[in-house]
C-alpha cells in the first residue's frame, strides 16, 4: 500500500502553541485524526490573523475555500499536550496557495503529523473561485524572498 509523504517547503511563515483539549482525544485515548486537522485550521486561522486579517472569509473582498488536504500521521498527542504548530508557505498560483504543517509536542520534541491544505481564493457571494488579492499576494511573495 502506497503512504502519503509530505515534505515540508523550507519557507517557514508562522509558528503558534494550541493545546489538546479533552474534546480533541478519541477512544484511543490519544489526539483524533479529525482533530489534527482542526488543528491544522486554527494554526492558519491565526496565520491570517498574525497577516491583519480578521478571518479566513476577509481578505481583501474574498474569502478562502480548502480545496484538498494531506495528512501524515507521525506520533500521538494526548489531553493537555502543548503542540507546536508551524506554518510552511508552498506554491503560489493566481488564485491559490499550498500551507504544509508540521505539529509536534514542545516538550519533549515530538513529531504529531505533517500537513498539507490547498487553498483557494473564493468569492462566496459569487460562490466562485477568485483571484487572490494583490495585497496578500505581495505579503506572501515577500515571504519567498
Amino acid at each position: 500500500m502506497s503512504r502519503i509523504k509530505i515534505v515540508l517547503p523550507e519557507t517557514k511563515v508562522f509558528e503558534t502553541t494550541l493545546t489538546v483539549r479533552i474534546s480533541d482525544i478519541n477512544y484511543g485515548n490519544h489526539l483524533g485524526n479529525d482533530s489534527v486537522l482542526s488543528l491544522m485550521h486554527e494554526a492558519r486561522f491565526q496565520f491570517y490573523k498574525s497577516l491583519g486579517y480578521p478571518d479566513e472569509l476577509s481578505i481583501d473582498g474574498v474569502g478562502t475555500i480548502q480545496v484538498d488536504t494531506a495528512i501524515q500521521y507521525k506520533g500521538e498527542g494526548f489531553h493537555g499536550d502543548a503542540i507546536k504548530a508551524e506554518v510552511f508557505l508552498g506554491d503560489l498560483s493566481a488564485k491559490s496557495m499550498d500551507l504544509y504543517y508540521r505539529l509536534s509536542v514542545e516538550n519533549p520534541n515530538k513529531l504529531i503529523a505533517l500537513g498539507k491544505t490547498g487553498i483557494a481564493f473564493y468569492n462566496y457571494t459569487e460562490r466562485k473561485v477568485s483571484n487572490m488579492p494583490d495585497s496578500i499576494a505581495n505579503t506572501l511573495a515577500k515571504f519567498k524572498g
